[in-house]
C-alpha cells in the first residue's frame, strides 16, 4: 500500500476541498453542511468554503423525542448521534476508488420516522452494503423534524422540512461529480416518511431536475388526505408554546401538540407532515394532477411489505393475541387491515395514475421474514435488508427465526434491485423472484 493510500480522502467540489475518511471497501464523507437555519426560518444554502472542510465525524440528528416502539426493536436506533437544531448536514458514502469522471448513480436517501425521529447518520441507515455490492453513491439527508421542521404556525412557515430536502438536493446535484457521482443521474429515495418525503418532492416548485428516479418503500399515502382540520388543531395547541423555549422543552411541547390530536385517528399516528397549498406544494385538490403532470419525467419504483401493519399492532393486540380463540383473528384482521387502508390500496392507486399518466417504473410487495415471527414481513424489515449491519439489526426482533444467510441472501438480493433501478431505471428479469413479487407498473 503507498503513502498515498494511507492518506485521508479529499475531494475538490463547488462547496470546497472535502476531508473525509476511509472504512474498508468504502470512502465516506459525513456532516457536511449543505445548508444553515434559524429556528422556524427557511433554510439558506452554504456557500463555499475557502477552507478545507472536516466531514470525518457523523451529522447531528434534530432534536427528538426518543421511540419506545424503536427501542424495542432496536437497541440503539440513533447510536451515539448528538442532538441539535442546527442538524441540517449530509454525508456522502462512495466506492473506494471512485474517481471523478466515474458518474455512476447516485442514490439520495431520506429517512423515516413519521417526521419526529431518525437522523441521516444513524448506524440503522449505514449505507456501506449498499454502496460495496452495487457500486452506487448514497447521500444520507439529515432534515428538520417535527415542530421544528413540518407544522406551520404563527412563528414558522410550513414544509420547511421538504425545503431542507430540496435544498440537500440542489448540494448533490451540484458537488457530488466530484465524487464520481452522475448529477444526471440522481435517485430520490426513502421508507415511509421518507418515501412520502419524495413522492412530494416529485411535486415540490423548484424540484424539476434534480432527480430522475424516485424509489417509494412504504409510503403511507393512506394518512393523506384531508389533514387540514388535523394540522389547524395542531397550530392551535403550538401557538401557545413560548417561541423561547429551549430544544428540550420544545419536545416536550411537540408531545403535547401531537397528543391533542389523537381524536383524528389514523391520521394522527403521522400527525407532523407536508402541508398542502404552502411553499413548495400545490394544493390538495391539485395533488393528483401534479403527480400526472411529472410521471414522464420520474421512474417510480414503489412497494410495500406484505405484512406492513405488524409493526403496530403486535404489542397493542398483545393481551388478545394470548386469547386462543379470538387473539389470532383478531391479529390478522388487524394487520391486514391496516396494511391495505395505509399502504397497499393507496400504493396501488399511485402505481395506476402514474403509468395511465404515461410513466415507467415497477410495483413490489416484499414477503420476508422468519417463520411464526408475528412481525413478519412488517414495516422496516426493508431497511435491516438495506442497511445490513450485523452489529446494528443481527439482534432485531424484526429478524427473529431467520438465519444469517438467509438474510444476507435476502439482503443481496434487495440491494442488487435497489442498484439495477439507480442505474437505469429497469430491474434485471434474475431479480424479480423470490422475496420480492415485482412487476411492472
Amino acid at each position: 500500500m503507498s503513502s498515498a493510500d494511507h492518506a485521508p480522502p479529499t475531494w475538490r467540489t463547488p462547496a470546497g476541498v472535502i476531508v473525509g475518511r476511509r472504512d474498508g471497501r468504502v470512502v465516506r464523507a459525513t456532516g457536511i453542511r449543505y445548508a444553515r437555519a434559524a429556528r422556524f426560518e427557511r433554510p439558506v444554502p452554504e456557500p463555499g468554503s475557502p477552507t478545507p472542510i472536516d466531514a470525518t465525524e457523523p451529522g447531528p440528528a434534530c432534536p427528538q423525542a426518543r421511540s419506545p416502539l424503536l427501542e424495542g426493536l432496536l437497541a440503539n436506533p440513533l447510536g451515539d448521534l448528538p442532538h441539535d437544531e442546527d442538524c441540517l448536514r449530509l454525508s456522502v458514502t462512495a466506492p473506494a476508488g471512485a474517481q471523478p469522471g466515474d458518474r455512476l448513480p447516485v442514490i439520495f436517501w431520506i429517512h423515516g420516522g413519521a417526521y419526529i425521529w431518525g437522523a441521516g447518520d444513524a448506524p440503522v441507515f449505514d449505507p456501506v452494503a449498499l454502496v460495496g455490492e452495487q457500486r452506487v453513491i448514497v447521500v444520507n439527508v439529515t432534515y428538520r423534524l417535527g415542530i421544528f421542521g413540518y407544522l406551520r404556525t404563527r412563528l414558522s412557515p410550513a414544509n420547511l422540512g421538504l425545503l431542507d430536502q430540496l435544498e440537500a438536493l440542489r448540494w448533490v446535484k451540484e458537488n457530488i461529480h466530484g465524487f464520481g457521482g452522475d448529477p444526471d443521474n440522481i435517485t430520490a429515495s426513502g421508507q415511509s416518511a421518507g418515501a412520502d418525503a419524495v413522492a412530494h418532492l416529485m411535486i415540490a416548485d423548484g424540484a424539476e431536475g434534480l432527480f430522475r428516479r424516485a424509489v417509494l418503500a412504504s409510503p403511507p399515502f393512506g394518512v393523506l388526505p384531508n389533514r387540514t382540520r388535523m394540522t389547524a388543531a395542531m397550530a392551535k395547541a403550538a401557538d401557545r408554546i413560548p417561541a423561547d423555549l429551549d430544544a428540550a422543552d420544545l419536545v416536550a411541547a411537540q408531545r403535547r401538540v401531537h397528543a391533542s390530536v389523537q381524536r383524528f385517528g389514523l391520521k394522527a399516528a403521522m400527525a407532523f407532515g407536508v402541508q398542502y397549498a404552502h411553499d413548495p406544494l400545490p394544493h390538495e385538490r391539485d395533488r393528483d394532477e401534479a403527480w400526472r403532470a411529472v410521471a414522464r419525467r420520474v421512474d417510480v419504483l414503489l412497494g410495500w411489505t406484505a405484512r406492513e401493519g405488524s409493526l403496530f399492532t403486535v404489542e397493542a393486540l398483545a393481551r388478545l393475541t394470548r386469547t386462543p380463540a379470538l387473539g389470532p383473528l383478531t391479529q390478522r384482521a388487524a394487520v391486514e387491515w391496516v396494511s391495505r387502508v395505509i399502504y397497499s390500496a393507496p400504493g396501488r392507486a399511485f402505481g395506476v395514475r402514474h403509468r395511465a399518466a404515461g410513466g415507467r417504473g415497477y410495483r413490489y410487495v416484499l414477503d420476508f421474514g422468519g417463520p411464526g415471527n408475528p412481525y413478519r414481513a412488517a414495516h422496516m424489515i426493508d431497511g435491516a435488508l438495506m442497511f445490513w449491519r450485523p452489529d446494528v439489526w443481527a439482534d432485531s426482533p424484526l429478524l427473529a427465526g431467520l438465519s444469517r444467510q438467509q438474510i444476507d441472501e435476502a439482503g443481496h438480493h434487495l440491494r442488487a434491485i435497489w442498484g439495477d433501478f439507480a442505474r437505469t431505471g429497469t430491474v434485471a428479469p434474475v431479480h424479480r423472484a423470490g422475496i420480492i413479487r415485482l412487476d411492472p407498473l
